[in-house]
């Protein structure tokens, strides 16, 4: 089983206009909007305001749509609240769900997590769980533990509603730090989450793409995808650089195409 790969770039609450602009026309004119690079999808994900505009810019593009987050509920009163649904019409195919700053700062929980889980697939949208765990759990051994209890939460929804996503490990130690787990360490803790899924939906562990989110950059982003449990990468600040992010990009087509071979 050959497992799809990724390239995912958070945009998180950067942007303008003219950048957007900008950013878009570099990726639309490179080769990765070229389809015969079929190993290795990229998707963007910028904030809400600029969903419109992006959309009209990868119109008839191979480059994919994602927003950042979703409501836990289809409509009503939530002020402030974006839904599934208002997402759909702008051609959104993905959405992330758990980012750790959302976890962090917004306070979300699994639970709260798993029901936009949930709506995402009934709606027609690819979620994008991240999970990790903290420096704090990381130093003290925790890892694991906060991993299984984080991805529990989903793989509770049953292996039709979990088996429809993607999962990225975005140790939080490692976000926007500058600091990246080498990647021995990465390997061996996305083989641990497929040790994970095989103990309770075997025929998914091999078809569950698994991101790796963590200060991903042009030096260290070729190792990270040797990795064979590692299909592609959650991009945060280097995506806002057309230049980098193809440069990444180009590095990822290389060895997952080459790996298909």
């Amino acid at each position: 089983m050959i497992r799809k790969n990724f390239l995912i770039g958070n945009w998180k609450m950067h942007g303008s206009k003219p950048r957007v602009e900008r950013l878009l026309t570099a990726l639309t004119s490179s080769p990765a909007n070229d389809p015969s690079n079929a190993s290795v999808k990229i998707v963007v994900c910028p904030p809400y305001v600029f969903l419109d505009q992006a959309q009209q810019l990868l119109q008839d593009s191979h480059i994919a749509l994602a927003a950042q987050n979703m409501a836990s509920e289809q409509e009503g009163a939530y002020t402030g609240e974006i839904s599934a649904a208002m997402l759909r019409e702008f051609a959104c195919q993905f959405v992330l769900l758990g980012h750790s700053e959302r976890r962090n700062l917004y306070g979300e929980t699994n639970e709260l997590i798993a029901r936009k889980f949930t709506l995402a697939i009934e709606l027609g949208i690819i979620p994008v769980l991240c999970i990790g765990e903290t420096d704090e759990q990381n130093q003290t051994g925790q890892t694991q533990q906060v991993l299984q209890h984080q991805l529990d939460g989903i793989m509770d929804l049953g292996e039709r509603v979990f088996g429809q996503g993607i999962l990225a490990y975005e140790p939080v130690w490692a976000i926007g730090t500058g600091r990246s787990a080498n990647p021995a360490q990465v390997q061996y803790v996305h083989q641990c989450l497929r040790k994970q899924i095989a103990s309770r939906y075997p025929d998914l562990v091999q078809k569950l793409p698994i991101l790796y989110g963590g200060s991903v950059k042009i030096d260290n982003a070729k190792d990270l995808f040797r990795m064979p449990d590692v299909d592609g990468g959650l991009v945060g600040g280097a995506s806002l650089c057309a230049d980098e992010f193809l440069r990444i990009y180009q590095d990822c087509v290389l060895v997952k195409g080459a790996s298909r071979n």
